[in-house]
């Protein structure tokens, strides 16, 4: 498990380091957070309660079972996960679909903010950020926990109309990724429920099991002393545990109950293999994964957390590595990756792992091993580990001034896991402290002697995993042959290379401001500098460590030949390998350690733009790297081919998927096969040429005086502005004013149906409707075209997941465009049992014809309203915001943070406004209906 820092902090790569053993017991426990109220019930039920203003005016409510896929039988298989999806469907105080109707109405949205899900040990329910100003809400939200703790109603007529939810969630899920995986999972696992259980369980279980098996699962497993219910948020911790301990207290222990059991999985000395393909597979890749069992619960100290932070430097030091490795020559593999950390109940897992190039696995495998022996016999060197700590410590820092941002559902997952596993949830403060004393003490010597131990030959499994057709896979005794090969050759050490300090050399002339506007709506400023750069600046402190940049200029690919095409269309792409000014990708990254910094240059159909982020003591850096983005773009043609063969070996790997077919078919049909419209292949990159992405970069991003550039973040405007005036000021201007062009990319006139057949392992119908019509761009409009999405995913998960139980869900997608030209446009997608899908395509059209004719009811509307309100509510207590508010502004011309644009419009649409819109959008618009069907042999 990983403790609440671990988790805000980039969550595989960095764990917490650890301290000085002469000061610190590391055999004791790690202290408890005493802002979280942790107690049990007489009936065995633990409760965890926490007052947290992140979100202001909001709570999370979650119940937490011990439960999981694991404790199934047989005949049960499935049922774990069954049982919680009928926890939405009857209860003793909420019948039926009681649970979401009441819930939705008071802005709790289902899928977003009521949700769960089920895994091999453990089974979670959570209602997250419910409003707490809403009188006797948070009463309500506690009854719906005390209902799924003992009293769900298990009705036949539901369980029934879930069997075909589930059965299409199956259908959705049975991917190549889930089919490759049922066939090695049975062999990492060997002798152990693990390997014998999926969570989603098998479909002749889910259409054939008997009423009783599902409860008898229920009243044997879902009991108080397997539950826990946290609730954190906007509460009085004082009044919640009173209500608490009033309404749970009442629920009865199960007397008799089974044991719950731990299931292991058996070690053992010689190497697993297997080899897994599927025809969709579309990519190869090697995995060697080492089990390493975890201590008892009971045996955890202080120790773990320390082992926890060695993890995090390895990983962080091994994957550099790697990295450096991709950028050079011609790289072995496409990816490349190794990691020890946390994998299943009791247990860790030492991986590395690479995706192979087409019938190379050969060569991927070695090269990993070798990079695996290097480390094995020679460790790591001493500015590696330097660097990886520094890093680390400016996470740690960066995440401690952001501390109050935690939100509710951050601290219960850890919560979860304290539950769960017994892991440690001490209070931010602690971490910190305790990390950065404990951090110094972490040595090379130390890592390589734990590394070693990861590194051990026994409880290995080797897996490789690929298409089945037109590949030639590695056997058992030629992966074991090139294992030994390595084991036994000549290694050398690896060489640290030192980096310069200074990413810019000389003085900078700058540019002074010339002048200045306030924009007192926004409570920020615009400033013109001499070179006509525009600079807009706002002070954000939502989120006390975070600056973040972004620009745009006119023009963008549009204004390009449609011989550059191929080459734009992997720029964005290409460039962040290429480095900066005088300075490789390899060194640049050296460069920036202790930095949390990052620019990125896009250019779009109709704009372009550089955009960053970082820490207000970054922010210099982060000019700086916007002024050599501008300035002093770098174009390494080794780093481009490297990139280059990896690209082409992972597009080439997509080929067998049927997702990237259909997604390739619906492109050039919904732009009625435009010229412009290229599939993403090998064909494409073949086209792609070195000296065009210069050509074509140096030609958009560059004269300062066509960009508008926002600034906003937790910065004071005396530290901005000259830093502004230094560097962006010194961006070259010509004084060139461009435009777009209208591509005319559009959809064909008139309605488009087309069903077309491909190759599928999974039988299932994919469902696509388009529509597209000319709308005015208004704030008015496009507040009416996010209603009329929300209300249809409420009418479609009804009617059509939950009342035909025809599939996991639909997808609904609506947005007004205001270039080139003011249209709006929806995108309505579901997978199906393609037997159904005609049937239920005709429900999605007559919920919109519903619309037209009748208008939405008042209850769906007020839902939607409600949602939106207070998604609104919630994103005004972020940076984010703002950045936003001022592009849109900027860009469109549109003030979204005027209440008239948004607040007074929800205060006052009406169901017959929503059906004039309506009306005007889908009655006039043009139409693609597209199913795509497996193709019959």
């Amino acid at each position: 498990m990983q403790t609440l820092f671990f988790r805000i902090s980039f969550l595989i790569l960095f764990i917490l380091p650890f301290g000085s053993f002469a000061q610190i017991d590391l055999n004791q426990l790690a202290p408890v957070d005493p802002e979280v109220k942790i107690g049990k019930l007489p009936n065995g039920m633990t409760y965890y309660i926490r007052h947290n203003e992140e979100p202001k005016d909001r709570a999370s409510f979650y119940i937490i079972q011990n439960v999981g896929a694991l404790l199934e039988n047989d005949n049960q298989n499935g049922l774990a996960h069954f049982l919680e999806h009928m926890a939405f469907n009857g209860t003793q105080h909420f019948e039926g679909k009681g649970i979401i109707n009441f819930l939705e109405k008071n802005g709790v949205a289902f899928g977003r903010n009521i949700n769960a899900y089920t895994a091999f040990d453990q089974t979670v329910y959570n209602l997250s950020d419910v409003p707490t100003t809403k009188e006797g809400l948070a009463d309500s939200c506690l009854l719906v926990l005390h209902d799924w703790s003992h009293y769900l109603l298990l009705t036949e007529e539901e369980i029934d109309a879930e069997r075909g939810v589930i059965t299409e969630e199956w259908r959705t899920r049975r991917n190549a990724a889930f089919r490759l995986r049922s066939q090695f999972f049975p062999v990492l696992l060997k002798g152990s429920k693990y390997a014998v259980r999926d969570v989603i369980g098998d479909l002749d279980v889910i259409k054939n099991f008997e009423y009783k098996t599902l409860r008898d699962f229920y009243h044997s497993w879902y009991r108080t002393d397997l539950q826990a219910i946290a609730i954190v948020g906007d509460i009085s911790v004082d009044e919640i545990e009173a209500k608490v301990k009033k309404l749970f207290s009442e629920i009865p222990a199960v007397e008799n109950a089974p044991v719950r059991e731990s299931y292991p999985i058996p070690e053992h000395d010689e190497d697993y293999y297997v080899l897994a393909t599927d025809k969709e597979a579309s990519q190869t890749a090697i995995q060697i994964l080492t089990l390493i069992p975890n201590k008892d619960e009971k045996e955890k100290n202080l120790n773990d957390l320390r082992l926890q932070l060695v993890h995090s430097l390895f990983n962080s030091m091994f994957n550099q590595r790697i990295s450096e490795l991709l950028q050079k020559g011609t790289p072995p593999f496409i990816t490349g990756t190794s990691s020890i950390g946390g994998f299943l109940r009791g247990y860790d897992v030492y991986t590395i792992g690479v995706t192979a190039k087409p019938n190379q696995e050969d060569i991927a495998l070695e090269a990993i091993l070798i990079e695996n022996e290097r480390v094995k016999r020679f460790g790591f060197t001493g500015s590696e580990l330097e660097r990886a700590k520094t890093n680390y410590l400016a996470r740690l820092e960066s995440s401690y001034k952001q501390k109050d941002k935690i939100d509710n559902d951050s601290y219960i997952s850890n919560y979860v896991e304290h539950f769960i596993l017994k892991d440690d949830i001490p209070s931010f403060d602690f971490e910190y402290d305790f990390s950065k004393k404990m951090i110094p003490t972490i040595s090379v010597e130390e890592i390589a002697v734990l590394s070693k131990e990861w590194m051990k030959e026994q409880n290995r499994t080797i897996i490789i995993t690929g298409p089945s057709e037109d590949a030639r896979h590695l056997t058992e005794a030629e992966t074991k042959a090139i294992i030994a090969k390595v084991k036994s050759m000549p290694v050398e050490p690896y060489v640290d290379v030192a980096t310069s300090s200074s990413l810019i050399s000389g003085e900078l002339k700058g540019s002074k401001i010339v002048k200045t506007k306030k924009l007192d709506q926004f409570d920020a400023v615009e400033w013109t500098l001499a070179n006509g750069a525009k600079v807009i600046f706002r002070k954000a402190d939502f989120e006390k460590d975070q600056v973040t940049l972004s620009s745009f200029s006119p023009g963008g690919n549009s204004l390009l030949d449609d011989k550059y095409v191929e080459s734009a269309s992997v720029l964005g792409a290409f460039v962040g390998n290429y480095g900066l000014g005088d300075f490789d990708a390899i060194t640049l990254r050296k460069m920036l350690t202790g930095k949390k910094v990052s620019v990125n240059t896009n250019i779009g159909t109709l704009t372009e733009g550089i955009s960053g982020s970082g820490t207000p003591k970054d922010f210099e850096t982060m000019l700086q790297l916007v002024y050599l983005s501008f300035e002093k773009p770098r174009f390494d043609l080794n780093a481009h081919n490297a990139y280059m063969a990896r690209y082409k070996a992972y597009v080439a790997n997509m080929a067998n998927n049927p997702q990237k077919i259909m997604q390739d078919s619906l492109s050039m049909i919904l732009t009625n096969y435009h010229p412009r419209t290229r599939i993403f292949n090998v064909d494409l990159l073949d086209k792609v040429d070195f000296a065009q992405i210069e050509e074509i970069y140096r030609s958009r991003i560059k004269d300062a005086s066509d960009f508008t550039f926002i600034i906003v973040g937790n910065i004071d405007e005396t530290e901005v502005k000259p830093l502004v005036e230094k560097y962006i000021g010194s961006l070259t201007d010509i004084d060139r004013k461009e435009q777009w062009k209208d591509l005319g990319i559009e959809m064909p006139e008139g309605k488009t149906h087309k069903d077309i057949s491909i190759k599928m392992e999974t039988p299932k119908s994919n469902v696509n409707l388009a529509y597209s019509a000319g709308l005015k761009y208004t704030p008015w409009n496009n507040m009416a075209l996010s209603i009329i999405s929300g209300i249809l995913k409420l009418r479609y998960t009804e009617s059509i997941r939950e009342k035909e139980g025809g599939t996991y869900g639909v997808s609904v997608k609506m947005d007004l465009s205001h270039y080139p030209k003011p249209e709006a446009s929806a995108n309505i997608t579901f997978d199906c049992d393609p037997e159904k899908a005609d049937h239920l395509k005709s429900l999605v059209y007559g919920e919109i014809d519903k619309i037209i004719a009748e208008g939405p009811t008042q209850v769906d509307l007020d839902k939607t309203i409600e949602n939106i309100r207070k998604s609104r509510e919630q994103s005004k207590q972020h940076n984010n915001y703002w950045s936003s508010a001022l592009y849109n502004y900027y860009f469109h011309g549109v003030d979204n943070n005027d209440p008239a644009n948004f607040e007074n419009i929800l205060n006052k649409i009406t169901t017959a406004d929503i059906q004039k819109v309506a009306k005007q959008f889908f009655g006039t618009a043009d139409v693609v209906d597209v199913v795509f069907f497996p193709k019959t042999e």
